[in-house]
């Protein structure tokens, strides 16, 4: 073999060695990015699965925290943990406002407070809102405006078959426009002008 052969086959070799190291580092590159592929899957496949248990966690909490809201939260807020001017009795919750306003705008604002005027349906409640009112005058679900003399619940309660707490002498409709009812001296009642501004007492059942 001569010279220049020789030097041909040597030349050949060099580059299939040269060769075979450049797909042996591409083959590795590959192979590195096909891990860390695999690890990136792996780890953002781990996180899913604990963001996952973790809501679920803090779902089965809130289920609990609501399930157990006849315990320890009821005790201190019978009437829901937001609704803290609210007060509880025999069931039911009240609200005692601290502005004055006409008996059509207090019934409206009861409504929108998911609630409506107080109906004072047992002698129970009169003794609740008579001690808590002191006096002062609030506004009840109760009015003759569809006919008169023909007093009626807000909620449709029968008034004519149930408990009722006038002041001596009323009501009896002075000046022909006292449609409204509230409570007056003693935690009587007294009939009164719709327009007149008084406090009033909203009432709502007991949050489930």
């Amino acid at each position: 073999m001569d010279e220049e052969h020789l030097h041909d086959e040597l030349h050949v070799f060099k580059d299939r060695n040269f060769f075979q190291q450049k797909l042996r580092s591409f083959f590795t590159v590959y192979l590195l990015l096909a891990l860390s592929f695999l690890l990136s899957i792996t780890l953002f496949a781990v996180s899913l699965s604990r963001v996952s248990a973790l809501s679920s966690k803090l779902h089965e909490v809130h289920l609990q925290r609501k399930q157990n809201y006849s315990g320890t939260d009821f005790l201190l807020f019978p009437c829901g943990p937001g609704s803290r001017e609210w007060e509880y009795f025999d069931r039911k919750c009240y609200y005692f406002s601290l502005r004055r306003t006409s008996w059509h705008k207090a019934k409206a604002h009861c409504e929108e407070m998911h609630s409506q005027l107080a109906v004072i349906d047992s002698y129970a409640k009169q003794n609740f809102v008579m001690f808590r009112t002191r006096n002062e005058r609030f506004w009840i679900g109760l009015t003759d405006e569809n006919s008169e003399g023909e007093w009626e619940w807000i909620d449709g309660t029968d008034y004519k078959a149930t408990f009722t707490f006038w002041k001596e002498g009323e009501p009896n409709n002075s000046g022909s426009n006292e449609d409204c009812a509230h409570l007056w001296n003693l935690g009587q009642w007294n009939d009164v002008y719709c327009t007149y501004e008084c406090f009033y007492i909203c009432e709502k059942p007991v949050p489930t």
